[in-house]
């Protein structure tokens, strides 16, 4: 596999603003605790361990507003349940996330 490398270095290069979307450790956090499905606010907050309620609110909203997570109210009446999923998009993250993680296992020291 070649590696293809982009103008990434400039302001349009779509990679360039990929990679500024995911640099934080929240969102790709997030989206790992979500591969393995819909989850509560609060049940994200007890597996991502070190997030604040208001940095996992903020970032939640900006996933969905990348379109990489979608909040779908589970059930209307107060208390209103709402859960977090990752969209299609979101879901493209798997193979390149797995590939962090055996590249991050491989060099441990």
């Amino acid at each position: 596999m070649s590696l293809v490398v982009p103008e990434v270095l400039e302001e349009s290069c779509a990679t360039r603003q990929a990679l500024e979307r995911l640099a934080s450790k929240w969102r790709v956090l997030l989206v790992y605790a979500l591969l393995a499905g819909p989850q509560r606010h609060a049940e994200l907050r007890r597996r991502v361990e070190g997030i604040s309620q208001k940095v996992l609110t903020e970032t939640l909203r900006d996933m969905e507003r990348d379109g990489l997570v979608e909040r779908r109210v589970v059930k209307e009446t107060p208390p209103q349940h709402v859960e977090y999923a990752l969209t299609d998009l979101g879901k493209t993250l798997q193979e390149p996330l797995a590939a962090i993680c055996a590249w991050a296992t491989r060099t441990a020291v």
